[in-house]
């Protein structure tokens, strides 16, 4: 039976749908990298739950990430800097004659052999992802990352928040949400929450063919005033009803926002807000000209859901208030 591709695989596992792995599959395109990555920098999966699944889908061991953050120095040694580059692997155990490294591709019965050869062990494959591996590619041979990969998975990458922080943080925004009594609140809430992952986000609001600034952070959009024009990103978004991530691109179309954004971002944020279907506004995000955002997807579609259903309450209340 023929292997299923890694999307494929993922779809088939329920891990992500068909609409995730294009959206991935797009900003492959544009910016490189495995796929996995650029689902996790979409905020669809977790690094830690993309790992268990490429131990399932490569059938070897996933890496004990803990393993990664002290590996001594001799077993760094048994791969010079040249060789883990080129096959894309770091050692992390040995044992007698067996030598655990960590993979891009595990499966790889030809690098197994290869490295069998320079090494002089048996090598014993792990999973790890594409993320993980350059980050400890850099810290144990001095291979410097991209930007991207740093600015995702961070400075140093050892640890993420745990599931009950996570969570804890997560009910204490919604409760802000849920007592938001007017438009400014809520408008205030949404940018503040999303400014923890953003350096510049605002509102737009729309009203037919024009996007006209309302509230900001780290950007002023104050008396701006555009058209969405047909090839923008604006209207893109609003036709799809769906967010944009990706780079600010060049075209005529986008040429008032960029203005306003002093230059032409490589990686930005617009996310629809709507209230019964109808979009009655739009959150920019980005980190500046010259960086990428962090991953965020999940937590920023949960911010605008919020948001979403505060402004219909503040409606009924509204209209409660008028009877």
């Amino acid at each position: 039976m023929k292997a299923l591709k890694l999307g494929e695989a993922l779809v088939k596992d329920s891990l992500i749908t068909q609409k995730h792995l294009k959206l991935a599959l797009e900003r492959q395109v544009i910016f490189g990298g495995r796929l996995g990555t650029n689902i996790v920098e979409l905020g669809i999966m977790t690094e830690r739950d993309l790992l268990s699944f490429l131990s399932r889908h490569f059938k070897v061991p996933a890496v004990d990430v803990r393993q990664l953050s002290s590996v001594d120095d001799e077993t760094i040694s048994c791969l010079s800097r040249e060789t883990a580059e080129k096959y894309q692997v770091v050692p992390f155990r040995k044992d007698r004659n067996r030598l655990y490294v960590a993979m891009m591709d595990p499966r790889s019965m030809t690098q197994v052999d290869e490295l069998r050869f320079v090494t002089g062990f048996d090598i014993i494959p792990h999973a790890i992802t594409e993320l993980r591996l350059l980050y400890v590619l850099e810290k144990y041979y001095g291979i410097k990352r991209d930007l991207r990969y740093i600015s995702v998975f961070g400075k140093e990458g050892e640890k993420e928040p745990t599931k009950d922080k996570t969570e804890e943080q997560l009910r204490k925004v919604k409760e802000e949400f849920a007592d938001a009594k007017g438009k400014e609140e809520i408008i205030g809430l949404l940018l503040s929450h999303s400014g923890k992952i953003a350096k510049r986000t605002a509102v737009f609001i729309i009203k037919g063919d024009r996007a006209t600034g309302w509230k900001s952070r780290g950007m002023n959009v104050d008396n701006a005033e555009m058209a969405v024009g047909h090839n923008s990103v604006f209207s893109d978004v609003i036709r799809r009803k769906s967010y944009y991530r990706g780079p600010l691109l060049k075209v005529t179309d986008n040429e008032p926002l960029i203005s306003l954004l002093s230059g032409a971002p490589q990686d930005c944020l617009v996310f629809p807000i709507l209230i019964r279907e109808k979009i009655i506004g739009l959150l920019y995000a980005d980190n500046g000209n010259s960086s990428v955002l962090d991953a965020g997807l999940n937590f920023i579609s949960t911010l605008i859901a919020m948001a979403s259903i505060s402004f219909e309450i503040a409606i009924l209340r509204r209209k409660i208030l008028d009877l």
